[in-house]
């Protein structure tokens, strides 16, 4: 069927379209509210499955380890079982790590890890801060997500912002919930809507990845912690619309440039293009098209529910295995200052005095996106603003956003991470100095 016929079609009875459309923002106004409005409770102000997830992890700890553990025990034993880790190389690499992961939460739990291990900046902060944290709110986020993507919305919104993701990011619309999604919510949350769009073959391979390594950041609300530990939380604002500006503008940059632009665009169910003039119309069939055709919602939420579990299985394991692994090489090895001599002459270049001097410390983000506000959190004024930055605008890193992208089923080759990570943190650099010399002149920022 053409897309005019499609169209002519959908306006056929005004009153059901109406009445679908309806439907169509009711349902999806849950998911709306469920990741994106921010809801004070206790004390703390955070998305609605944020909360949920604190609520697993606290006064419900003890029940939210034992499923944790169950799930992580899936996931690094189930590969062994089933002989899939014989498939590749990385097969085999990611099903070892996994099964590191598993022993290291074990080691952790029962105390029995090594003194130097269990030092509150490695296990403890491993497994309580990122694989329990990510690990129960990824099965939550799951079943949330039916609300946000199972109604027709993403599918409406994806044809009425089409002319913008498209030329900018070279993604389809649709690309533009994961993008605020993983900045409300974390990371996590965006990996699901990617893989999702990915298996349904909406998103080519470069369209994945391009999001998956663009726009999966940590949420605002690590922002905040970042800021903190900076002490730049007197200009949140500032900070905050710049971090959001620059990895933007980076994404932008990356998508047109190998080795991503290198990647496969072929997709074989693509996100619909409305013609030229009909936006509207063709948005609005798009979603009524995909509304009709849903199964159940109790069907869809046990779907996604399974989705998250077997995402879930593989992500917390990994993010011990290759979190602790980065962590070591940062901790007791000079890998990061041997990195970092690559980020030195683009330090050098922004002509901020003493920068260059801490291209190891920036250069410990690919192991752990924090650990370089905690070593800089006493450094002058200029380069925390520029680490502020440069740990959000980054994207990716070994304790979490790594591991989350390797569990997906998107096929993601290791050392495109390497390289990617690489050229976002020194256009990042760069451009954080720009933005530091504007707040100066403006008097946005006071140093």
């Amino acid at each position: 069927m053409s897309e005019q016929s499609f169209v002519s079609k959908g306006n056929k009875s005004a009153s059901n379209d109406w009445l679908s459309i309806a439907k169509i923002l009711f349902f999806s106004s849950i998911g709306i509210f469920l990741f994106f409005v921010p809801v004070s409770i206790g004390g703390k102000e955070t998305i609605l499955l944020d909360h949920a997830t604190g609520v697993l992890t606290g006064p419900l700890k003890p029940v939210a380890i034992a499923a944790l553990l169950a799930l992580m025990a899936y996931g690094a034993l189930s590969p062994f079982i089933q002989g899939t880790f014989r498939h590749s190389v990385s097969n085999m690499i990611f099903s070892i790590c996994k099964l590191l992961g598993l022993i290291l939460a074990v080691l952790y739990l029962t105390n029995t890890a090594p003194a130097w291990a269990m030092q509150k900046d490695m296990l403890p902060f491993l497994f309580d801060k990122l694989a329990l944290n990510v690990g129960i709110l990824i099965p939550i986020g799951a079943v949330a997500l039916t609300f946000l993507i199972g109604f027709g919305l993403l599918e409406l919104l994806g044809v009425m912002m089409e002319r913008l993701m498209r030329p900018v990011f070279r993604t389809p619309g649709a690309s533009s919930i994961d993008a605020v999604a993983s900045f409300v919510g974390s990371y996590s949350v965006g990996m699901l809507i990617t893989n999702r769009m990915y298996t349904q073959g909406r998103y080519s391979l470069r369209e994945a990845m391009i999001i998956a390594t663009g726009f999966s950041t940590v949420s605002a609300t690590f922002m905040i912690i970042v800021a903190k530990t900076l002490g730049i939380m007197a200009f949140w604002n500032f900070y905050f619309w710049s971090a959001l500006v620059i990895t933007f503008t980076v994404t932008a940059i990356t998508a047109y440039i190998p080795p991503l632009s290198w990647l496969n665009n072929d997709s074989s169910n693509p996100m619909p293009e409305a013609p030229q003039g009909q936006a509207w119309a063709f948005a609005k069939a798009a979603g009524i098209k995909q509304y009709q055709s849903n199964p159940s919602i109790a069907n869809m939420m046990w779907a996604n529910f399974l989705d998250g579990l077997r995402m879930s299985a593989i992500v917390a394991p990994s993010i011990l295995a290759i979190g602790f692994i980065g962590l070591l090489l940062s901790k007791y090895t000079p890998v990061f200052e041997w990195v970092g001599l690559v980020l030195k002459p683009f330090m050098w270049l922004t002509g901020i005095e003493g920068l260059a001097q801490h291209s190891g410390s920036f250069a410990s983000g690919l192991a752990e996106m924090f650990l370089p506000a905690i070593l800089l959190k006493d450094a002058e004024f200029a380069v925390r603003y520029i680490a502020a930055i440069t740990c959000i605008s980054s994207v990716l890193f070994f304790s979490g956003s790594i591991p989350c992208m390797l569990a997906t089923q998107i096929p993601i080759k290791f050392w495109h991470l390497l390289v990617i990570w690489l050229v976002r943190t020194i256009l990042s650099i760069l451009l954080a100095s720009v933005a530091l010399r504007l707040g100066l002149m403006m008097g946005w920022l006071v140093a």
